[in-house]
């Protein structure tokens, strides 16, 4: 069976990969990143290969016009999205975020349906055109790379849309967006959909084509796709398939069906494909959304074997039930086990293998947090090594902002049929500061109540998750919190690991609090 490629080569078309995590994918809830989380996933999309980032909104708030201009500064190698209404204001504001870009996008969009022209936007087919025409000359103003994209364009009459993607592309748009907002279509309307403009737009060769798939009904791979075999350009689609609702069309699932069914597509992107589980690690540790097992390409169940006659069958010749390598899409091909009698080289060598690179205090403290792990259980599973590495990349590692909580020392106690009560000592500051929560409802009840009388802030939970990093009694937890804060009428997380689920509990509470304490202060 021949290899999986890793480049696209002449024999097949380039797609355009337009990933969407940091605008469309932070609207999930739940799952909105600071900057420094921002710019953290900004890199990993360059070393994945994507050739655009949409990076934010940036009318939306003064945090997305920042991570905007921010991302903008960094990225080389991928131009730098923004996206906004056709609307001058934001228009002017996308330019302002993006104008130190190496490779800059203004994204305009205006809805077209008959369902939005009457209910959201009241105007006539004639003021839509218009509209759009404008807000494609204005963006052209400012940079070369404009898309359009006609909101709903999958519910929108097929011959107004062919109007407006021909007055768009003939007023300067150099990639037209259609759009299955709501995740409506099917395959077969898509490709008629695609091909109709293809055949009826007469300068529709001076723009590439594109699609944004939203998955309500499941169908956003299969869409992408099906506009692909149509003869589409550009897909649009986010990490682990993040995005407003059920989400969007999920990233690492199109690019390796291209790439695994290149004799079918004819097509394949510039993704390195071994990128694909390490950015969904990322992506999945800063929002706090974990990848369900059985997530195709970068699931934990994506290349295991239970059935005997599979297993057997794999032993024998693995392409028997795998259709591609686990290591083409970044996953070891072995769980190796290590202990505390590993040393440095073999754990770094695990690092390394694991798609991370290291620098050589960010491999010191994880040797140390290795080693001290590896002193409470027996095993220490890649599992383990990717939450102790997680800890060491991720922003918020350590608690260096001024005016954030740090966890000294807990104690508590419980018993069945009587209350719980837990004392914990933070500090803010170098100042430290003691409370006892006691609840009916158990030592996690008892400790909000504790925090939440240090801190001064009402904590209002709104989800908890608590899952094993790996197997065994001795597994570490990880926990992640989900704080709904009335202020800034947002949902804030924190996440931590440990061996002590009560311990990695309090440190994800205290995380939180702290990102509520960093809303607050961002809008004073």
């Amino acid at each position: 069976m021949a290899s999986i490629i890793t480049n696209a080569s002449d024999s097949c078309r380039n797609i355009v990969i337009f990933d969407t995590t940091l605008r469309d994918g932070e609207q999930s809830p739940g799952a909105s990143m600071n900057l420094q989380e921002k710019l953290e996933v900004a890199k990993a999309l360059v070393e994945l290969g994507v050739d655009v980032i949409e990076a934010g909104f940036p009318i939306a708030s003064p945090g997305d016009f920042e991570a905007v201009r921010e991302i903008a500064k960094i990225v080389k190698g991928s131009s730098v999205c923004g996206l906004a209404r056709c609307v001058p204001a934001d228009i002017d504001r996308a330019w302002e975020a993006l104008r130190e870009a190496e490779d800059p996008r203004i994204h305009v969009f205006l809805a077209t349906s008959a369902i939005h022209r009457e209910f959201k936007l009241r105007m006539t087919e004639d003021e839509i055109v218009a509209r759009a025409v404008e807000g494609v000359k204005r963006a052209k103003g400012y940079c070369s790379n404009v898309e359009f994209s006609p909101e709903d364009a999958c519910r929108t009459e097929i011959d107004f849309l062919c109007r407006v993607v021909e007055a768009t592309i003939a007023a300067g748009a150099t990639t037209v967006n259609i759009p299955d907002t709501v995740g409506y279509t099917t395959p077969p309307e898509m490709t008629e959909r695609i091909k109709t403009l293809l055949n009826r737009v007469p300068n529709i060769d001076k723009a590439v084509i594109s699609v944004h798939c939203h998955n309500d009904l499941g169908m956003a791979v299969a869409n992408s796709l099906s506009a692909v075999a149509a003869g589409a350009g550009q897909i649009e689609c986010a990490i682990n398939g993040l995005g407003e609702r059920a989400g969007n069309c999920a990233l690492e699932e199109v690019v390796m069906a291209l790439r695994t069914r290149r004799d079918v597509f004819k097509a394949d992107t510039r993704v390195v494909s071994q990128r694909l589980a390490p950015t969904s690690r990322l992506v999945s540790k800063v929002t706090g959304l974990k990848v369900p097992r059985n997530k195709a390409i970068v699931g934990q169940n994506a290349f295991a074997h239970e059935s005997g006659v599979h297993q057997d069958g794999v032993l024998k010749e693995r392409t028997t039930y795998e259709i591609m390598s686990a290591e083409s899409v970044g996953f070891a091909k072995n769980d190796l086990v290590l202990g505390k009698h590993s040393g440095r080289a073999a754990l770094a060598a695990r690092i390394k293998s694991l798609g991370y690179e290291l620098e050589r205090e960010q491999l010191d403290a994880a040797f140390e947090a290795f080693k001290r792990l590896a002193d409470l259980k027996k095993d220490v599973f890649d599992a383990d090594i990717i939450a102790i590495v997680d800890r060491q990349l991720s922003p918020n590692a350590s608690s260096d902002a001024a005016g954030d909580w740090e966890v000294v020392s807990y104690s508590l106690g419980c018993a069945s049929g009587s209350e719980s009560t837990f004392e914990v000592v933070l500090s803010q500051g170098g100042v430290e500061k003691k409370a006892t929560g006691t609840q009916e409802n158990g030592p996690v009840a008892a400790m909000f109540a504790a925090v939440q009388q240090i801190v001064g802030l009402p904590l209002a939970l709104s989800d908890f998750k608590i899952e094993a990093v790996s197997g065994g009694s001795d597994a570490q937890g990880e926990v992640v919190v989900f704080l709904n804060d009335d202020a800034s009428k947002s949902t804030v997380r924190g996440q931590a690991t440990s061996t002590d689920v009560f311990e990695a509990t309090l440190r994800a509470l205290v995380s939180a609090v702290n990102r509520v304490q960093a809303s607050r202060v961002g809008e004073k």
